[in-house]
């Protein structure tokens, strides 16, 4: 199902990083994110919801655009 908020994601296995781009543009790469996190994400009805209450917080940022 389409989000209203999380346009896309993008995992690196290699470095446990969590790409989220934003509907509105925004691009953030969450850091030392388990593969596990990113498949219950990939799998929830709702990704913001999910984004927020799972990842926003827990886990280091960078803006990358």
């Amino acid at each position: 199902m389409p989000s209203s908020v999380v346009a896309a994601m993008q995992y690196n296995e290699a470095s446990a990083t969590l790409r989220i781009v934003f509907v509105s543009g925004m691009v953030y790469d969450y850091r030392n994110v388990p593969e596990d996190v990113y498949r219950a994400m990939k799998s929830a009805s709702s990704k913001g919801t999910f984004l927020n209450r799972f990842i926003k917080g827990r886990y280091p940022f960078k803006k990358v655009k």
